[in-house]
């Protein structure tokens, strides 16, 4: 199975190409869903992500508040990469489990694991193959206050606080513009696809 890697920065239109590469055969796994499954009430890493920021990342049913670690983690670069260091190796063995499950069941298709973090975490290395999704700055900090009602000024923190799109790029194998609306992305990702089957005859 080809395995690879999809990312991107906040608000680039990563979900959109990821349920393209569904609709044409891929198998996709989403880090965010997995992320969860390791913070669920019981877990492991619940229990770490407590025990470093307090119960006060809980909510009264014993699930993690989401919100308020995010609070909590966002502006703070230390406190941030505290949370990754806990998270992040077990985000990636769970991926690999389900990556191997795949395998087994269809040793020639195309696995496909979406994460906004891939590079900033090292992950992206495990891959055969990295795509980055990409925009144009002012077309991504407009989608962003859209999608999650933000003002400007919030959207704009939240972009500066990941890694400047330019930089994702340079680890690209495959760019994905998907500035020019949806039907062109379609295309521009249908063309990345068509690639990597290739690289599987």
């Amino acid at each position: 199975m080809l395995r690879v890697g999809l990312t991107g920065s906040i608000g680039v239109g990563k979900s959109f190409v990821g349920s393209v590469f569904v609709e044409l055969g891929c198998r996709l796994l989403d880090a965010d869903a997995t992320a969860r499954e390791v913070v669920l009430p019981g877990t492991a890493g619940l229990a770490a992500v407590v025990k470093e920021f307090g119960p006060e990342v809980l909510q009264t049913d014993g699930t993690l508040d989401r919100k308020q670690l995010g609070a909590v983690v966002f502006g703070d670069e230390q406190k941030r990469r505290r949370l990754n260091a806990i998270l992040h190796p077990r985000i990636i063995e769970k991926q690999d489990q389900i990556l191997q499950q795949w395998e087994s069941e269809e040793p020639n298709g195309i696995g496909i694991v979406d994460a906004a973090l891939m590079i900033e975490s090292g992950g992206y290395k495990r891959f055969d193959k990295l795509i980055v999704v990409h925009c144009r700055p002012e077309v991504q900090l407009e989608r962003l206050m859209l999608r999650d009602g933000l003002s400007c000024d919030e959207a704009q923190k939240r972009i500066d606080s990941q890694m400047p799109q330019e930089e994702k790029q340079r680890y690209a194998d495959y760019l994905i513009d998907t500035s020019d609306g949806f039907e062109l992305t379609r295309q521009r990702t249908k063309a990345v696809y068509d690639q990597l089957v290739k690289r599987q005859i």
